[in-house]
C-alpha cells in the first residue's frame, strides 16, 4: 500500500487504531477501505459487493466496542473482508482465497478478532448465544455481537437462535445487515427519528420512571401500563417490522441507515448499555461507493479480478466445454419438458446450480426455498409422497446441513427423490467451508440410498435420466465445479444399469477403480504408468452405492494390487465401500489401496494446487501406484 494514498487507513492497522481516531475522521476512513478493497479484489477477485456494503458497519462496530474483548460474530464472510481491513491483515488481503493467502471466511486460526469460524449461512446468532453463556458462567464482561446479513434470516437456524436468547434474556446485540430483503419500506424521516427517540436515554429513564409510578397507583397502574405498552406498539408496528424481533424476546432499534457513520457510532453507543437482547437493523446497499457493484450487485458479489473503471471481468480463455453445472441445467429443461411430474428445488443457489434455465423456462415447476436446506429436503418429500419427481439441487458441502431430513424424511419413507450434489470434491478458493468432501460418506451410509458419479458431462445426462426414471427410492448424483471435458453430447437420454461399471482400460499390473472426475485423472496416470511400464487397467466404476460387485469379482481374481480413486475423504466413502466388500469376499492375495482425501481439512487454493498437494492429480496418482507397487 503506497505512503499517503489512503490517508487514514495508513494510519490504522488494528482496532485501536480506529479507536484512536477523532469520530469526524471516521467518514474519511470509511472512504479509504471501501476504495481499498475495490483497489485489491478488482486485482485478486473474490467477493466484493457485500463487504462494500458492510464498511460503515465494520468501522462504527470496532470503533465502539472494545474488540477482541468484545466479541464480533460475522455470519459467512462475505460481508467481512472490511473487518478483516481492519484487524491486522490489509497488508495481506491481495492473498484472500488464494493458496496459502488469507482465507476468503472468517478464520478462528488466521486471527483473534475472527471470533467464529464461519462459511455456511445462519450460525452467528447461535454462536453468540453460546459465547454470552459462557461469559456469564465464568463471569466475565464482554460484549457478544453477531452481525447477520439479511440472506441468512431465511435460514431456520436464525430464528432458533433468536429464540433460544430472548427466553434466557441475556445480553446481546445482533445487528441485522438488511442489503435486499425488503423487511420494511424506507420510511427514512419518520423511522429514524423514533428509532434515535427509543434508543436515547433520556426516554428510556422516562419510561422508567412512568412504570415505576404506575406500580404505585392500585387499580389505575396497571390499566396505565398496559395503555402506554399499546401505543408503543402500535407506533412500532406501524413505522417498523421490529414487532417480529420483540415477539422473539428481542428489543428492537431501526431500520437505520447502515451508511451513515455518525448515526452508527451514536446507536451502538446507546444500545451497548443496555441489558437483555438487542437488535439493531441497518438497513445498506450491496456494492455501496462503487456504481458497477451498485447496478449489479449480483454479478459483482464473487467476483473474478476485472477492471477497476468498468467493473467488467477481465477477458478469459473461453472454455473448451460447458460446465457440469450448465449440462445439468439444461438437461434438467429437457426432461420437464417431458413429463410434467419433475420439479426442481434449489437453496437460494439458482445460477450456481444452474437452475436458473428451469426458473426461466418453466417457473411453476421451480422452487427456491432460500438458505433452508434443512426445510427443502423435506419439502422435496412432500412432493414425492403426492407423486411428483423433486430434483433437489443443493451444493454438496451445503446439503450436510439436511442430512438428518434425508435419512428421516426421505429414505426411511423410501420417497423418490433425487438429489443433485454441485461441487462435489476440492472446489478451489473458497475453501475448506466449501469443499464436497464428505459427500459420498454420509450419503453411502444410509440405506436405500443409489449414489452415482459421472466420468464426464456426457455420462451426467445419462445419470440424472436414470435418476429421474429410477422409482423405488432416493437417488444421489455427485459431480464437480468447472468445465466438462468436451465430450460429444447427445440429443437423448440412455438409462444405465443400476450398480454397473464399465472397464475402459485394460492392463495387466494393477487396477485403477474410480468413481466421478477422477476417471479423467486416472487414465491419464495410467498413461503416466505405462511410461514405466506399468500396465494399468482403469475401471469406470459409475456407482459407489450399490458397487457392481461381479465386476470387483472379477478385478479380486486377476490383480493382486487394486487402488480405488476418489476426489472424496478416505474414510467412509467409495475406497472404504470397495475394502468392506473385499473383507466380505474374502479374496485371497489381494491388496487394495483406498486412495482419496486424507484425513485433514483441506485448505483453500485453486483446484489445480489442491490436487496436486493431495496427489489426486494424474502425476500425483501415478506416483502413489508406483510407490504401492515397489512395497512388499
Amino acid at each position: 500500500m503506497s505512503e499517503h494514498q489512503y490517508p487514514y487507513l495508513d494510519r490504522v492497522n488494528t482496532p485501536e487504531d480506529v479507536r484512536a481516531l477523532e469520530q469526524a475522521d471516521l467518514k474519511g476512513l470509511c472512504n479509504d477501505v471501501r476504495e481499498f478493497l475495490i483497489e485489491v479484489v478488482s486485482k485478486t477477485g473474490g467477493h466484493l459487493g457485500a463487504g462494500l456494503g458492510a464498511v460503515e458497519l465494520s468501522v462504527a462496530l470496532h470503533y465502539v466496542f472494545n474488540t477482541p474483548h468484545d466479541k464480533l460474530v460475522w455470519d459467512v464472510g462475505h460481508q467481512a473482508y472490511p473487518h478483516k481491513i481492519l484487524t491486522g491483515r490489509k497488508d495481506r488481503l491481495h492473498t484472500i482465497r488464494q493458496h496459502k493467502g488469507l482465507s476468503g471466511f472468517l478464520k478462528r486460526s488466521e486471527s483473534l478478532y475472527d471470533t467464529f469460524g464461519a462459511g455456511h449461512a445462519s450460525t452467528a446468532i447461535s454462536a453468540a448465544v453460546g459465547m454470552v453463556a459462557a461469559r456469564d458462567l465464568l463471569n466475565e464482561t464482554y460484549k457478544v455481537i453477531a452481525i447477520v446479513g439479511d440472506g441468512s434470516m431465511t435460514g431456520g437456524m436464525v430464528y432458533e437462535g433468536m429464540n433460544n436468547a430472548g427466553l434466557m434474556k441475556k445480553d446481546m446485540i445482533v445487528v441485522l445487515n438488511d442489503n435486499n430483503m425488503s423487511i420494511a419500506p424506507n420510511v427514512w424521516a419518520i423511522s429514524n427519528y423514533f428509532t434515535e427517540l427509543i434508543a436515547n436515554p433520556q426516554y428510556n429513564r422516562f419510561k422508567r420512571n412512568v412504570y415505576e409510578l404506575t406500580g404505585k397507583l392500585e387499580g389505575w397502574g396497571d390499566r396505565l401500563r398496559r395503555a402506554a405498552a399499546r401505543v408503543e406498539e402500535g407506533i412500532k408496528v406501524i413505522i417498523t417490522p421490529g414487532m417480529l424481533f420483540e415477539a422473539l424476546g428481542f428489543r428492537y432499534f431501526g431500520p437505520i441507515n447502515g451508511h451513515n457513520i455518525t448515526q452508527l457510532v451514536r446507536i451502538f453507543q446507546e444500545v451497548k448499555e443496555y441489558s437483555g437482547p438487542i437488535l439493531v437493523h441497518a438497513v445498506t446497499q450491496k456494492g455501496k461507493g462503487y456504481k458497477p457493484a451498485e447496478q449489479d450487485g449480483q454479478r459483482l458479489h464473487g467476483v473474478t479480478p476485472f477492471d477497476k473503471v468498468t467493473g467488467v471481468a477481465h477477458k478469459k480463455t473461453v472454455p473448451s466445454a460447458p460446465s457440469f453445472t450448465k449440462v445439468f441445467g439444461n438437461a434438467v429443461v429437457e426432461l420437464a419438458r417431458t413429463n410434467d411430474r419433475l420439479v426442481a428445488l434449489t437453496a437460494a443457489m439458482p445460477d450456481g446450480t444452474g437452475l436458473d434455465v428451469l426458473q426461466r423456462e418453466i417457473p411453476e415447476r421451480f422452487y427456491d426455498v432460500g438458505i433452508a436446506e434443512q426445510h427443502g429436503v423435506t419439502f422435496a418429500a412432500g412432493l414425492a409422497t403426492q407423486g411428483c419427481i423433486p430434483i433437489v439441487a443443493i451444493y454438496s458441502t451445503f446439503l450436510q446441513r439436511a442430512i438428518d431430513q434425508i435419512i428421516h424424511d426421505v429414505a426411511l419413507q423410501h420417497l423418490h427423490v433425487v438429489f443433485a450434489l454441485d461441487r462435489g470434491g476440492l472446489v478451489g478458493a473458497d475453501g475448506p467451508t466449501h469443499h464436497g468432501a464428505f459427500d459420498l460418506s454420509y450419503l453411502r451410509m444410509i440405506p436405500g440410498m443409489i449414489i452415482m458419479s459421472p466420468k464426464d458431462e456426457s455420462e451426467l445426462r445419462d445419470m440424472l435420466y436414470t435418476a429421474v426414471t429410477y422409482r423405488e427410492g432416493p437417488v444421489a448424483l455427485r459431480y464437480p465445479r468447472g468445465e466438462g471435458l468436451g465430450v460429444p453430447l447427445k440429443d437423448s437420454f440412455d438409462a444405465l444399469s443400476i450398480g454397473k461399471g464399465e472397464t475402459l482400460r485394460r492392463g495387466e499390473d494393477v487396477a485403477l477403480v474410480a468413481i466421478g472426475e477422477m476417471v479423467h485423472q486416472a487414465l491419464s496416470a495410467a498413461a503416466l504408468l505405462q511410461e514405466q511400464g506399468i500396465a494399468a487397467e482403469v475401471v469406470n466404476m459409475r456407482f459407489v452405492k450399490p458397487l457392481d460387485t461381479v465386476l470387483l469379482d472379477t478385478l479380486f481374481s486377476r490383480f493382486r494390487r487394486v487402488v480405488t480413486i476418489e476426489n472424496n475423504a478416505r474414510l467412509g466413502g467409495f475406497g472404504s465401500g470397495v475394502a468392506e466388500y473385499l473383507a466380505e469376499s474374502k479374496a485371497a492375495d489381494v491388496r487394495l489401496l483406498v486412495h482419496g482425501l486424507p484425513d485433514r481439512f483441506i485448505d483453500h487454493g485453486s483446484p489445480a494446487e489442491l490436487l496436486t498437494e493431495v496427489r489426486l492429480d494424474a502425476a500425483g496418482i501415478a506416483s502413489v501406484v508406483a510407490e504401492f507397487l515397489r512395497e512388499e
